[in-house]
């Protein structure tokens, strides 16, 4: 919860002064600020999944948790669950239970095409973020809802990073970012 609470003020304060105080459809500065977090994070994670050699996806940091296939395929399960409860939809059906998978492939893929999902959900208005919803059984905003699919993001990232770390490899937050290119 103060992982949300954090990410909450941290986007409402990110917000530009004159898109607080617009109204209407033009701007959507709550969705926006937050889905700017989420969009980042989760390249890192798509980009970390491509990274990562397909040997190592078995790879688990210790016997209590998930392995690199793993986690990557719950991401994949849970941008598909919460990000239907952000768009007021049923939980999205996918084509099997993502976490049991182990081919990089078809990890990838599933991470990316929940992500596509989750776009939608982060392109609504600011008007639909007040719309009630249910997550995980208790009652919610779709903006709740998808503060949640970013900071469970964010939570597993950091496993991810260790992971990484472990086998000697820089996180992409950690990459230098790459040069400009100039304009023509």
């Amino acid at each position: 919860m103060k992982n949300a609470l954090l990410l909450v003020s941290v986007v409402l304060l990110s917000v530009p002064r004159g898109a607080q105080a617009q109204s209407g459809g033009a701007t959507n500065p709550m969705i926006s600020g937050v889905g700017r977090e989420w969009k980042q994070i989760s390249g890192y994670i798509a980009m970390a999944a491509d990274q990562m050699p397909e040997s190592d996806y078995a790879f688990r940091a210790t016997p209590q948790v998930r392995t690199f296939a793993e986690l990557i395929g719950h991401l994949a399960d849970s941008q598909f669950y919460i990000c239907a409860a952000a768009l007021g939809e049923a939980p999205k059906a996918v084509e099997g239970d993502w976490e049991k998978k182990t081919a990089k492939a078809e990890l990838t893929g599933a991470f990316r095409a929940s992500t596509e999902y989750c776009a939608r959900a982060y392109a609504q208005p600011d008007a639909a973020a007040s719309q009630p919803t249910k997550l995980f059984g208790q009652d919610a905003t779709h903006f709740a809802a998808l503060i949640r699919n970013a900071v469970h993001d964010g939570e597993h990232y950091g496993n991810i990073v260790t992971y990484m770390r472990l086998k000697g490899m820089v996180p992409p937050s950690s990459q230098p970012a790459p040069p400009a290119t100039p304009a023509r």
